[in-house]
């Protein structure tokens, strides 16, 4: 039998009286822009160097005001090269990831799944699914990651793990999983009670430690088919902003549990939107621009972009408005939407004269469609 002694206990505990005082209101960075000659710089210095023993020529774009890796709170974003024959050691992380192909061509291992991904095609990496880069083309290989490391960085849970270099995907789910009837929380086993008129239940905590699993695949959004299902042409009444959807992440509309991922087309010819008020969400939104010219209004501050730009165009909570040329333009926007859906914190105000709407606990922004009527 071991006997225990009782020691002093450091208090690392700040006791603060704000009694009466009002409480937090946001504090959104400044909206920041890496430039295509700044990207282009970077992938040849990551080219050059020799590759590193677990494959990963990385490097992340970092804001002022992180005290991280962060390009917005909570949101990385890196660019990640490899050469022709390279691939990256497998790994598995509790963050999951956006992969949006800028350069060249290869192979993603996923946990059984292998996407082939070429220039401007996207996919995502699910939490803790085994996974791998290979460069099957004949170029250098270039990719932006979005992922919620810094977050999970925050909060001090960020786990990752590198895999022998055997590793190979195994079979991924390819539906519901079964609960084991003998097991804890089938039918009957694990107690489950009502408590009162409102609907609030007592469960076991076999419900706790036993979830049942919602199967989330690494997918595959390629570039070319998204572009022609959207607005091509002038007159064409094609949708000119869509969602790249993931149907585990549900009501939450991601692509993964964090992040949704939009395609914005609009077509030569458009008449660029006037000038005007715009429009603010909690959400910070990255915009990576494929195509066109144009610039961002951010809190009164002008940004010009172009294409191949790296934009943090919204930051949480700050007004904002895009405009483009006749040129039209393409561009990929990163938003932590999701992630809000399941905070329930998500706050939308489309109009600045109007209501904050919670989105997903009440009704929503109505009407939303594109191509938007710029007078409405």
């Amino acid at each position: 039998m071991t006997s225990s002694t009782e020691a002093p206990i450091d208090s690392h505990t700040t006791i603060l009286d704000t009694s009466g005082q009002p409480l937090e209101t946001p504090t959104p960075w400044k909206p920041i822009k890496v430039s295509r000659h700044e990207i282009d710089a970077t992938i040849d210095h990551l080219s050059s160097i020799p590759l590193p023993a677990n494959g990963r020529r990385v490097a992340h774009f970092v804001h002022l005001e992180s005290a991280g890796r962060g390009f917005a709170p909570g949101v990385e974003v890196c660019v990640e090269v490899l050469l022709p024959g390279e691939s990256t050691t497998p790994i598995r992380r509790n963050s999951s990831s956006v992969q949006i192909a800028i350069a060249g061509e290869g192979t993603v291992d996923v946990a059984g799944t292998a996407i082939g991904l070429k220039r401007h095609d996207v996919c995502n990496i699910p939490s803790m699914k085994p996974h791998r880069f290979r460069n099957t083309g004949t170029g250098a290989w270039v990719r932006l990651a979005y992922s919620n490391a810094p977050l999970l960085s925050v909060l001090g849970t960020h786990y990752y793990e590198e895999l022998e270099d055997i590793w190979e995907p195994e079979a991924g789910t390819d539906g519901p999983i079964d609960m084991d009837e003998s097991g804890p929380v089938a039918e009957g086993t694990a107690p489950d009670h009502e408590v009162s008129p409102t609907g609030a239940r007592l469960r076991g905590y076999e419900y706790l430690v036993d979830i049942e699993p919602v199967p989330n695949k690494a997918l595959h959004w390629p570039h070319e088919t998204m572009s022609g299902l959207m607005s091509t042409e002038l007159g064409d009444g094609k949708r000119t902003i869509m969602a790249l959807y993931n149907p585990a992440t549900e009501r939450k509309q991601g692509a993964t549990g964090s992040f949704f991922v939009t395609l914005s087309q609009m077509p030569p010819g458009v008449q660029p939107r006037p000038e005007g008020r715009g429009h603010r969400h909690n959400s910070v939104a990255i915009n990576y621009h494929v195509d066109g010219v144009g610039y961002s209004v951010v809190d009164g501050v002008r940004i010009d972009w172009e294409a191949g730009d790296l934009l943090l165009s919204a930051p949480a909570w700050r007004e904002h408005a895009h405009y483009f040329t006749e040129t039209g333009m393409s561009a990929y926007t990163v938003q932590d939407h999701p992630l809000h859906i399941g905070m329930e914190s998500l706050i939308w105000q489309e109009n600045m004269d109007g209501p904050i709407l919670a989105l997903g606990l009440e009704k929503g922004q109505s009407g939303y469609v594109a191509p938007r009527n710029w007078d409405d």
